[in-house]
């Protein structure tokens, strides 16, 4: 037998092991998970029971096959919001939150606007932008059928009143069922061919359609550009997510499709982060 101690430090040493940098929260994490409470909580002296320690020891197993914390956990925080997530479904990043902000930032004192998100995945973007703008309609496209179980259980958990759409956001008849919008946000794949052959361990369990976006990693930008500036009211707006090197090549792709007062916003590391376009005025 061994104690719940021993048990917790022989986890954190075998994530450590593998190069896990917070091996101590990620651990904590699985044995909250294990447990249904945090370390803090036990006298962590007390022997383990035969259980709990095989389903501890069992997921830590899977992280340290690369497994990412997110997908055993089932659930993650994003703009402080419960996702849940899993195989099939591309994980909340805080690097998306940057768009969330930008878009929150300039739409605050908007009511009663209606946005679509483009490529929702598990829907994080825009719950989050349902719960903090005056929002009268939104939509969530998502094309993969093991995302949409997700984003499913997340409209639900978030007591969302999103309307979900199956089908590619590339396809005519898909377009043409959505309203028109005051904004448009998507977090698209963008990874390139020379990114897809170098993905870290953790994101090659993540789901590949979800990532790639084409040699160079710009075709869902040239696509949805084009067949989306008609779906934007005047005055409205688009907000991608880019990676950090596509900073030049989206705000050429956003200009030349014709809209105005393009500009990039960098992330709090500095890295450009997302790229946001105006419509033209219609009036």
């Amino acid at each position: 037998m061994v104690t719940l101690n021993e048990l917790f430090q022989s986890a954190k040493a075998s994530l450590s092991e593998i190069g896990i940098e917070n091996a101590y929260f990620e651990t904590k994490e699985l044995f909250c998970k294990t447990f249904g409470k945090e370390p803090v909580y036990f006298d962590m002296s007390d022997y383990a029971d035969e259980k709990n320690r095989k389903a501890f020891e069992s997921l830590i197993k899977r992280r340290v096959k690369g497994e990412p914390l997110q997908y055993i956990l089932g659930e993650w925080e994003f703009y402080s919001l419960p996702i849940k997530v899993g195989k099939g479904v591309l994980i909340p990043r805080q690097d998306t939150e940057t768009l969330v902000d930008a878009a929150i930032e300039l739409y605050k004192n908007n009511c009663g606007i209606t946005v679509l998100d483009l490529c929702s995945g598990s829907g994080c973007i825009g719950l989050a932008l349902e719960k903090n703008l005056a929002v009268k309609k939104i939509v969530l496209v998502e094309n993969s059928k093991s995302a949409v179980d997700y984003l499913k259980e997340n409209v639900t958990l978030n007591s969302s009143k999103a309307e979900i759409v199956k089908g590619s956001v590339l396809d005519n008849a898909v377009i043409d069922r959505l309203p028109q919008a005051d904004l448009i946000v998507s977090n698209p794949p963008y990874l390139s061919s020379s990114d897809m052959e170098n993905l870290q361990r953790e994101v090659e369990f993540e789901p590949k359609d979800a990532l790639f976006g084409g040699e160079d990693g710009l075709d869902f930008y040239r696509e949805i550009a084009g067949l989306y500036i008609n779906k934007l009211n005047s005055g409205g707006r688009v907000f991608f997510e880019i990676g950090i090197d596509q900073g030049v090549e989206v705000s050429r792709i956003l200009t030349d499709a014709g809209y105005k007062n393009v500009r990039i916003i960098k992330d709090m590391c500095g890295a450009d982060r997302v790229a946001t376009g105006e419509v033209y005025d219609r009036a």
